[in-house]
């Protein structure tokens, strides 16, 4: 089975989690992209979604679902995204898609985490995975030094030749060379960095349940 098709699979398995009747946090990334798509089969059983980037914004729109803004709901019964990492205990890196401060926003907002991925993604260490870090641009330098001192090598996200701009209006770093040990500490003391934005380790915000794409179909992981 390819990755695509895996890809579908855990989305298709996510419809299960959505809440009748309740608006549905929406993610980012290509694996959410499939969930998208099998969420528009059931846009009638739900009000609406709140989405984490203006890509998934958009293609919510064109699926015919409508798309509330994080400040017009209350706490969302479920947030349905993807992660470039998880572990045994469900923390994650997420980020790769540059939309991990709504991400983490909207995973702050809802009582549960269901994660998608395949199972590519699974780690015993969180630190594989570049690390996306969002920084306000001025610090960006100081922020650098400061993944230095622990072993990390930090270089700002590129896009045509110029640092990439997110929904937010920053930047991102991506840092190398990290073994992330203890999540919850590692999360606690980045997000303390002045002019760091969010820090892509989830583990404040953890999956409650991982629906893993494999080749024997999809494995159900709780945390």
């Amino acid at each position: 089975m390819s990755q695509d098709e895996l890809k579908a699979l855990v989305g298709q398995a996510a419809l299960q989690y959505v809440v009748q009747g309740e608006v549905v946090g929406v993610g980012t990334g290509s694996t959410v992209n499939k969930f998208i798509e099998a969420l528009a089969g059931i846009r009638d059983r739900i009000p609406g979604a709140v989405s984490s980037s203006d890509a998934s914004t958009e293609r919510l729109r064109a699926a015919g679902i409508r798309v509330f803004d994080a400040n017009e709901v209350g706490e969302l019964a479920v947030y349905i995204d993807g992660a470039d990492e998880i572990d045994g205990a469900g923390h994650m890196i997420k980020g790769g898609g540059a939309a991990l401060t709504r991400e983490k926003i909207i995973a702050a907002q809802s009582r549960r985490f269901i994660c998608i991925a395949d199972e590519s993604k699974r780690v015993e260490v969180l630190g594989r995975f570049p690390l996306p870090v969002e920084v306000i641009p001025m610090a960006t330098q100081a922020v650098i030094r400061k993944f230095a001192a622990l072993g990390g090598a930090a270089q700002v996200r590129q896009r045509e030749g110029r640092p990439l701009v997110t929904d937010n209006g920053q930047h991102i770093l991506d840092v190398t060379g990290l073994q992330i040990r203890s999540p919850l500490a590692f999360e606690s003391e980045v997000n303390q960095w002045p002019g760091v934005v969010t820090v892509g380790v989830f583990a404040h915000q953890k999956a409650a349940v991982c629906l893993l794409g494999t080749a024997g179909g999809v494995q159900t992981l709780n945390y």
